[in-house]
């Protein structure tokens, strides 16, 4: 939107934007000739230092030879140094950074470069200076603007049908053999229109680049500065409408953004740009314009990339005050605890606290079952017969004790000869006296001269002899036990 600035606001701008500071510096030739030729001419949005610095030296030496009659150079500092005072914040010309996974510092031209070289370029006399095509553009947007946002389903019905009988009616006169052609005179007042539009759009790629980035300063401020809690930071950062994407800047990038993505589009400007640069009669033509979407296309990328980074890095600092937050907490659950523990040794303070729950038990009406009747189990003793065999009970008061020392002293002494022994052959050589309870106690054998290793691939066979004389065979994994440190 134009307005008219005021005195004051004319005065800041003059001591405060880095443009119009470019303008009246003492090199500005130099600065906006060398910077256009790198950065806007070729459409680089980044250069390494090393590279940048020996452009800048073999422009510096050219230079300073043309003026060979003069007693001190026109430009007698070193290249390095002039790039560190076009980077200054003083100067604001350029942005040095370092690019992620790289410690080789890198530049990029400034917003305040674009809006020197326009004025610049506006300076110019132009021989032709079209009207018409803007007039109409001005009209067509208008129109997008009442009745894309007009709520009345009749008059956006009627607009369509206006539409359409123009158009039918322009397909009528083809038909008929009228067959209108724009003249010469319309032809460059088009493409002048196309060409500025076209530099300002991918021009406006930086600023749109700077402006993310203020927002994220913006968002990193407001964290930094937060005093509240940790839910409300998220839900204002997240949902504020100053974030990164849902910022109406950010919305019109990625609805430009997707648009240029489309295959379909590429194509068709592929051709429209062929096509009209095919024309005779237009005089301005640009050759770099004629593939000027694959420069949007590459500016744009920069751009997204530039916002998925900076998402990133917002993601990380959130995660970072997440981390000290967290780390605050644990620090003071630790000095309550330590004062605890001081006031419990001196006994002077009586520490208690009695909770009648760890946590409210909330039962919900709804949730408690209905009444439901107990049902009787039926016992019927119809069915019961004496055993056929007499048992005496007092077998089932009887407990045998197997010491485990013994089984011990077994293991160790088979291990004095070999590194390793098997249960079965211990079992061979010491018999078992206490039946099954003394296999257990050999299973559950804990000792530091030996481990006991479990083979379950392999199965072993004990066998034993009962008290009633009887033998049991017992299958099980392969036990056997080694040695520690050997």
């Amino acid at each position: 939107m134009s307005v008219v600035p005021s005195v004051d606001e004319i005065a800041w701008l003059r001591d405060n934007s880095p443009a119009w500071r470019l303008l009246r510096a003492d090199n500005a030739p130099l600065v906006l000739s060398f910077l256009h030729r790198v950065f806007v001419a070729g459409n680089v949005r980044s250069i390494s230092a090393a590279e940048l610095v020996s452009r800048l030296d073999d422009e510096l030496y050219a230079l300073n030879q043309s003026d060979s009659e003069r007693a001190t150079p026109r430009f007698p500092k070193p290249a390095k140094a002039y790039l560190d005072d076009w980077a200054a914040p003083a100067a604001g010309w350029l942005r040095k950074y370092y690019p992620e996974g790289t410690d080789e510092p890198h530049y990029d031209a400034t917003p305040a470069v674009e809006k020197a070289l326009q004025w610049l370029d506006s300076l110019r006399e132009r021989e032709f200076v079209g009207t018409e095509s803007r007039l109409k553009v001005i009209v067509e947007l208008l129109r997008q603007i009442v009745f894309g946002t007009e709520p009345d389903p009749g008059e956006r019905l009627a607009e369509l049908r206006r539409q359409r009988e123009a158009i039918d009616g322009q397909i009528a006169r083809i038909e008929g053999g009228e067959l209108p052609m724009l003249d010469e005179t319309a032809v460059r007042d088009r493409y002048q229109q196309f060409a500025g539009t076209a530099r300002e759009l991918l021009a406006d790629f930086r600023e749109v680049d700077e402006n993310f980035r203020k927002l994220d300063r913006q968002l990193r401020e407001k964290i930094a500065g937060w005093h509240g809690g940790k839910g409300e930071l998220l839900d204002d950062v997240l949902g504020s409408r100053e974030s990164i994407a849902g910022s109406d800047q950010g919305r019109s990038f990625q609805a430009f953004y997707s648009f240029l993505l489309s295959q379909a589009r590429q194509e068709e400007l592929s051709s429209l740009l062929d096509r009209v640069h095919a024309l005779a009669g237009i005089a301005e033509r640009d050759g770099r314009l004629r593939h000027i979407h694959y420069d949007w296309l590459d500016a744009a990328q920069r751009t997204q990339a530039t916002v998925r980074q900076l998402s990133e890095q917002l993601r990380r600092f959130l995660d970072d005050q997440v981390w000290f937050e967290n780390r605050r907490v644990i620090d003071i659950l630790r000095s309550i605890e330590g004062r605890a523990l001081e006031l419990r040794e001196t006994g002077s303070v009586p520490v208690a606290m009695e909770l009648d729950a760890p946590s409210p038990a909330i039962r919900l009406p709804l949730e408690r079952p209905l009444y439901a009747p107990v049902q009787k189990a039926r016992l019927s003793s119809d069915t019961v017969r004496d055993a056929d065999e007499e048992t005496d009970p007092a077998a089932l008061f009887e407990q045998v004790y197997v010491d485990p020392e013994p089984l011990r002293g077994g293991v160790r002494q088979a291990l004095r000869s070999q590194p390793r022994v098997g249960l079965a052959e211990l079992v061979a050589r010491y018999p078992l006296r206490q039946g099954v309870a003394e296999l257990v106690t050999y299973l559950s054998l804990r000792d530091e001269a030996f481990a006991i290793v479990y083979d379950e691939q392999h199965r072993d066979q004990i066998t034993w002899s009962a008290v009633d004389g009887r033998e049991r065979t017992a299958t099980l994994p392969r036990v056997t036990y080694a040695r520690r440190g050997g």
